[in-house]
């Protein structure tokens, strides 16, 4: 079996006024995101552990299997990798903080 893990990170807006009130996802075609909930299961888990930022840092570790408890040492190093910025050994823990 093959899985596919779709993470819509930022989909979700504000209603704006030239949508004629829609957010920009409620008024996009997506007949592939339609088809893949139609065909695929869907359910609910909790990615942000009690006491951690509730953002997508954190929760994009935890579905890729990393625990933020662990490996969490705030926004920065992702930000600086997905950048190409070659980073340092790491000297403090952030994520003992928690």
């Amino acid at each position: 079996m093959k899985y596919a893990i779709i993470l819509p990170d930022g989909a979700a807006d504000e209603p704006l006024e030239q949508l004629n009130g829609q957010t920009p996802l409620a008024a996009a075609r997506t007949p592939n995101l339609d088809w893949i909930a139609s065909h695929g299961q869907i359910g609910t888990v909790r990615t942000v552990p009690a006491g951690f930022p509730p953002g997508s840092d954190v929760a994009t570790l935890s579905v890729i299997g990393y625990s933020p408890k662990d490996c969490y040492t705030g926004r920065a190093p992702i930000e600086a990798a997905a950048r190409g910025i070659a980073l340092g050994r790491r000297t403090s823990s952030f994520a003992a903080t928690w």
